[in-house]
């Protein structure tokens, strides 16, 4: 099963477009999951067993478990082999380099990770993004329009006339086109205006949508904006809300009523 079908077959089985971002920082971990001896595997092999019915994918970035240093890349290795395989992994990574370290960084991804898609960043153009789009029935976001504050320091500014994320789109319609793999594109929630330009140019291009919750994006325009032409639904991702809905050990159960709540919001 490649990434779509398999992103559509658990959005129609779990009745939900939310995407659960799994960024955990050992910190933040509930006292119970302090002590434990695997924190960052455990405290999420819990957040995923709590949701699973509830999720159309799951969002591990790279980074947080980088920063354990061997063990966290162990624990995210273990990790993905935990999440079920109906359920997509988007390896949040905003890979961007070229030839063989994309090449490899790809493999790191796909086979190492086991994930169906990554993030890739846009700016070093078609040589970072077509050793990802290789890999036929895998997918990548590509970073459009970001969900954060500082996004239009460089996507706002004018090429010819016209915002340069446009440009992106553009582009990246063309990767799509051109496969094997997909194309998809990162645009947040915080952007509801842009979310609208950008699906009125990429109307078949799935969206990896970051900004509800914690960052106060615009739930409505990611539901309204959000699903294909065909009618695939965007991936609506969720971390802090739902990973740390509470402190004490409960964290599981609370997490599950997190997501249980904006699924029905997202359905409503």
């Amino acid at each position: 099963m490649d990434f779509i079908e398999k992103l559509s077959a658990a959005q129609q089985r779990n009745h939900s477009w939310l995407c659960v971002g799994l960024d955990p920082v050992r910190a933040n971990l509930p006292e119970s999951m302090q002590a434990a001896r695997e924190p960052l595997l455990e405290f999420c092999r819990a957040i995923v067993d709590a949701t699973r019915d509830l999720a159309c994918a799951y969002k591990p970035n790279l980074a947080f478990f980088l920063a354990e240093g061997a063990p966290g890349v162990a624990a995210l290795e273990r990790l993905t082999q935990a999440i079920p395989d109906d359920i997509p992994i988007v390896l949040d990574a905003k890979f961007g380099d070229i030839g063989s370290t994309a090449e490899h960084y790809a493999r790191a991804a796909f086979e190492a990770f086991r994930a169906d898609a990554v993030t890739v960043q846009p700016y070093i153009g078609g040589d970072c993004v077509r050793p990802f789009l290789q890999h036929a029935g895998r997918g990548i976001f590509l970073l459009a329009r970001t969900s954060n504050p500082g996004a239009g320091d460089f996507q706002d500014l004018r090429v010819d006339g016209e915002p340069l994320y446009k440009r992106v789109v553009a582009r990246a319609r063309a990767w799509h086109a051109e496969g094997p793999g997909v194309c998809g594109l990162v645009v947040g929630a915080t952007y509801p205006a842009e979310l609208e330009a950008i699906r009125a140019l990429a109307p078949d291009q799935p969206f990896l949508i970051p900004g509800v919750g914690a960052q106060g994006g615009d739930l409505a325009a990611a539901l309204c904006w959000g699903p294909t032409a065909q009618g695939l639904g965007p991936l609506i991702n969720v971390s802090r809300n739902v990973l740390y809905a509470s402190g004490g050990a409960d964290f599981a159960e609370a997490a599950r009523r997190e997501a249980e709540r904006l699924r029905a919001q997202m359905t409503a």
